[in-house]
């Protein structure tokens, strides 16, 4: 059976009540001040990478009230998944704990595009 969904994930909840993803994660390192100029640099220009290259779930406009949470598609989000390991990199080197979860089933879906779906 082929796996359909991917997520990395901190070992750490989040306002979701959910772990939190990676980009959630760095936000974390960068608002607390531990990546360097060059990391922060460095991740900006990913994020802003991402938001130029996938969508940005409707429930993000609300404010998420129903604490979805998303995940990649495997397959059809390689390129991005492959986007994701500086930020990984910078986790490891922060002694950050994640995990990258593999799921066919990751919850209730919300929202889907092209690349990832939003659940609950």
């Amino acid at each position: 059976m082929n796996v359909r969904y991917l997520r990395v994930q901190v070992r750490y909840s989040g306002k979701t009540g959910k772990p939190v993803g990676i980009f959630g994660a760095c936000w974390h390192l960068l608002r607390g001040s531990r990546l360097n100029e060059e990391e922060s640099a460095k991740f900006l220009a990913i994020n802003e990478w991402f938001k130029e290259h996938l969508p940005e779930p409707s429930f993000y406009e609300h404010g998420n009230p129903d604490k979805a949470i998303t995940w990649f598609k495997v397959g059809l989000s390689d390129q991005m998944v492959t986007e994701l390991q500086p930020l990984m990199d910078l986790l490891d080197k922060y002694h950050v704990q994640y995990d990258i979860v593999l799921s066919n089933y990751p919850g209730t879906i919300i929202y889907e595009d092209k690349y990832q779906v939003g659940v609950i």
